[in-house]
C-alpha cells in the first residue's frame, strides 16, 4: 500500500512538473508580414492579421510565451530548417511537395484560389485555352505560381516577391490576370487601388495543386510540438475563440 501511495505521489509530481514545463514553453513563430489580411505590418511596423491572431490564441491555449519573426516568403522554409524560429504560421498551404521538407499540423483554414482581371478586359474564360497568349501574375514559390506554371504553359507567367507587387501590376495594366487566394483578393478589391478589378471564373481548390488547407509548418522530428499545436487548434475551434477571430476579418467562415 505504501509503495502504491509513493508511486501515486511520484506520478502526480511528474504531471505537475510536465504542466509547468508546458506553461513555460517559449516559441518563435515565423510569418511573412506581407499578405493582408492574413499577415501584415501596420503603420507602426507591428505584425497584424488573421494568422497573427490565430498564433496568439494558440500560444495562449498552450500557455506558451511566443514571439514573432518576419521573413520573406521565398526563404520562409529554409529559415525554419535553420532554426531561426520553431513554427511557420503564414497561410502556408499543406502540399505533398512541402511535406517532403517539413511536417504540418491539421489545417487551420481553407479558402479557394480565384482569377482576378481588370473589369474592362472582358476576360471571362480563365481556362488554359482562354488565357493562351495572355500574361498572368502570381506570387512566386506559392501553390498559385506552381499551378500556373504547370497548367498554363501557353501563357506568359510573371512571378513576384509579394502579392502586393502582383496586384499593383494588374492595376497598372501590365498583367491580363492574376491568380491568388480569394480571401486575400477580396480584401484588396475593397480598396481604392483594387477598384479597377474583379473576380472572374470558378473557384480553384483541387487538392492535387492547392493542398488541403493552410497548416502550421514545423521541422521534421518535432512531433511533440505538432501534437500540442493540433490540440490547441481543436480547442480554439471548440471554445469559440476561432470564430471570434474569423468574424473579425471575414463575413464568412474560412475554416
Amino acid at each position: 500500500m505504501k509503495l502504491l501511495k509513493n508511486l501515486a505521489a511520484a506520478t502526480l509530481a511528474l504531471a505537475v512538473s510536465a504542466g509547468a514545463a508546458s506553461a513555460g514553453m517559449k516559441l518563435k513563430i515565423g510569418t511573412e508580414g506581407a499578405y493582408p489580411p492574413f499577415n501584415f505590418k501596420d503603420a507602426s511596423g507591428q505584425l497584424k492579421g488573421f494568422d497573427i491572431d490565430i498564433a496568439k490564441a494558440l500560444c495562449a491555449q498552450m500557455k506558451a510565451d511566443c514571439s514573432f519573426v518576419a521573413q520573406d516568403w521565398d526563404g520562409i522554409i529554409p529559415a525554419l530548417l535553420a532554426k531561426k524560429y520553431d513554427a511557420i504560421i503564414a497561410s502556408m498551404s499543406i502540399t505533398d511537395e512541402r511535406k517532403k521538407k517539413v511536417d504540418f499540423t491539421d489545417k487551420y483554414y481553407s479558402t479557394p484560389a480565384k482569377f482576378v482581371v481588370d473589369k474592362k478586359s472582358g476576360i471571362k474564360d480563365v481556362s488554359a485555352a482562354g488565357l493562351k497568349g495572355k500574361t498572368i501574375g502570381a506570387q512566386g514559390s506559392t501553390i498559385h505560381s506552381n499551378f500556373l506554371e504547370e497548367k498554363y504553359k501557353g501563357s506568359t507567367i510573371k512571378l513576384y516577391k509579394t502579392q502586393d507587387e502582383v496586384n499593383a501590376d494588374l492595376a497598372a495594366g501590365r498583367l491580363d490576370a492574376l491568380l491568388a487566394d480569394s480571401a486575400v483578393m477580396l480584401e484588396w478589391l475593397k480598396k481604392k487601388d483594387g477598384s479597377c478589378c474583379a473576380f472572374t471564373g470558378p473557384d480553384f481548390n483541387d487538392p492535387k495543386y492547392f493542398g488541403v488547407g493552410a497548416g502550421i509548418a514545423v521541422r521534421k522530428g518535432e512531433g511533440k510540438l505538432r501534437d500540442e499545436l493540433n490540440k490547441a487548434i481543436k480547442a480554439i475551434l471548440a471554445n469559440g475563440t476561432y470564430k471570434k477571430i474569423n468574424d473579425k476579418y471575414f463575413p464568412f467562415s474560412v475554416y
